[in-house]
């Protein structure tokens, strides 16, 4: 069974980088043909996809957040990571990470984590 478990801080000032990691079981990050994503839902708003790290190490990112974002891995500990820079409270949201065929979907995802950005 595929598991996928977000950590990371509840709480960050505004300015300062939001880092996420997802930690994944159950499955390697480096199955061929699997991509992990990073989506996040604001408050009453709808889900975004963020960004995408590939089985093969490729990123893909979101256009209107590919200055401020970015998706690495530890293939050692099967987890990826997110980070957005120059966070704002408009950056407030859930954050889920999730695995899919295709970089923006999801098939498997983890149940996520509230992030809040204020002062």
């Amino acid at each position: 069974q595929v598991q996928l478990q977000e950590s990371g801080p509840g709480l960050v000032k505004p300015s300062q980088t939001l880092s996420l990691t997802c930690t994944v079981s159950g499955c390697s990050i480096t199955t061929n043909g699997y991509y992990w994503s990073w989506f996040r839902q604001p408050p009453v708003k709808g889900r975004e996809w963020m960004g995408a790290i590939a089985y093969s190490g490729s990123t893909y990112y979101r256009p209107s957040l590919k200055s401020r974002t970015s998706i690495s891995r530890d293939t050692s500990k099967n987890q990826f990571t997110l980070q957005l820079s120059s966070v704002t409270p408009e950056d407030t949201a859930e954050y889920h990470c999730a695995r899919g065929q295709v970089a923006s979907r999801g098939d498997y995802w983890g149940k996520g984590t509230l992030v809040t950005v204020s002062s």
